[in-house]
């Protein structure tokens, strides 16, 4: 049985649906990968093709961030023939929203039949052989937000291609040989998505690194666990902007993300721009 509470979100993703089927220059029907662009990330839709942008606040139910470097558009277009809707920029727990408000926006995604999701994140490095500058491929998440962006009964590890895990293994496996043959480094390891707004303590991240955590942020594991539960495949990349609090010489700042988000941004783009045609091949709309 539907609570009252999840019957609310349930109803605000169909309206933010039923206004994304709305907007005819995105094209929703035709769309084979949607895409979460992070902090400093952004840049990326520029590379579209055929593009056709429309900005948060003229969306019908979409939820907006007031995030520094988080545009608030959608852009969709093409990428090597293949069609794509970019978020630019997404909304956090910590800017007062809740799990099923910061995750609408992909459930929504899902219940227009888009199969796939590339979420991105700027991150802070808490395995101290990522540099800033280092992408990632996220092969698992902790998530340390404390709620849960599901409704009930629902599973983030019964979606297509899980295996038992969130981040799918095939589409993973995609972006790790476009990488390789691409000769475009892109590590692998374990998100740790934390509350924020603040950055994590020196304490707080060794205790990240003694659970596996390779980076952390403030973003990404509800989009993923909920994306994964409305039935998409998900993947995810880091990008390591700074070396996190006790690793770090110098002290953290949202400038500092911005510049290595900018100093990384063609080599981030053109492994997205070389690995969408692949991702999509593997991706099918119902």
């Amino acid at each position: 049985m539907v609570d009252t509470q999840d019957r609310a979100a349930i109803d605000a993703v169909e309206a933010l649906a039923g206004s994304l089927r709305g907007i005819a220059g995105l094209g929703i029907e035709e769309v084979e990968l949607a895409m979460v662009l992070g902090s400093g990330l952004g840049v990326f839709a520029d590379a579209l093709e055929d593009s056709f942008a429309v900005s948060y606040d003229e969306i019908p139910g979409m939820p907006t961030s007031a995030v520094p470097g988080h545009a608030g558009r959608l852009v969709a277009g093409t990428l090597g023939g293949r069609r794509v809707l970019v978020q630019q920029g997404r909304v956090h727990l910590y800017e007062g929203w809740t799990a099923f408000e910061v995750t609408r926006a992909v459930r929504a995604f899902a219940a227009c039949g888009i199969p796939g999701l590339l979420l991105t994140n700027a991150a802070g490095g808490a395995n101290a052989a990522f540099e800033p500058g280092t992408l990632m491929r996220l092969s698992d998440q902790l998530n340390w937000q404390g709620v849960s962006p599901l409704f009930a009964g629902e599973s983030a590890y019964q979606g297509p291609g899980s295996s038992g895990v969130v981040h799918d293994l095939e589409l993973g496996a995609v972006l790790d040989r476009v990488a390789a043959e691409t000769r475009n480094p892109l590590e692998v390891g374990v998100y740790v998505g934390n509350l924020g707004p603040a950055y994590e303590t020196p304490a707080e991240v060794e205790m990240a690194r003694r659970f596996g955590g390779d980076a952390v942020g403030m973003s990404t594991v509800l989009e993923a666990s909920a994306a994964a539960a409305a039935g998409m495949r998900v993947v995810a990349i880091s990008c390591i902007t700074n070396l996190a609090a006790g690793i770090s010489p110098v002290p953290l700042s949202h400038d500092e993300v911005m510049e290595a988000g900018a100093a990384v941004a063609a080599r981030f783009q053109q492994l997205l721009t070389d690995a969408t045609p692949p991702l999509c091949a593997v991706l099918q709309r119902p």
